[in-house]
């Protein structure tokens, strides 16, 4: 199971963190994804973390803004957003799979354009994200 929260109303040019608790699975041996997801448009991922949090990996307009950590001894993710414009608008989800460890080492910083549509195994429940301009 993952649960996100720290989602809520920003002004532009505010920050937001977002957390993702895990439970459940070992954690500690999953890469995780945040995802967003817009009506009318096609959801993408916004960042990834490998396992051991050495590596992390950004959606274009999100580099230099956001930051992805996690704490593997308190099984939680945590997405910090600053300088958030309206167009970071939207419902966001972490969520995990089997396969996204072994795909982020065999595709690198290409992996966040390519798993935006995959079925992952854990989902959370999404926590909306409101810029105001």
């Amino acid at each position: 199971q993952l649960v996100e929260s720290g989602g809520g109303l920003v002004q532009a040019g505010g920050s937001l963190r977002l957390s993702c608790a895990a439970s459940g699975f070992s954690f500690g041996d999953y890469a995780i994804a945040w995802l967003r997801e817009v009506p009318g448009k096609e959801r993408e991922v916004v960042s990834m973390i490998t396992r051991s949090g050495r590596n992390t990996f950004y959606l274009d307009s999100v580099k230099g803004r956001f930051t992805l950590s996690r704490d593997n001894a308190k099984n939680t993710v945590y997405l910090q957003m600053n300088s958030l414009t309206p167009e970071d608008t939207a419902v966001y989800y972490c969520a995990t799979d089997r396969t996204l460890e072994g795909i982020i080492r065999e595709f690198g910083q290409r992996t966040v354009g390519m798993m935006g549509q995959l079925d992952y195994d854990y989902w959370g429940q999404g926590t909306l994200v409101t810029v105001s301009s």
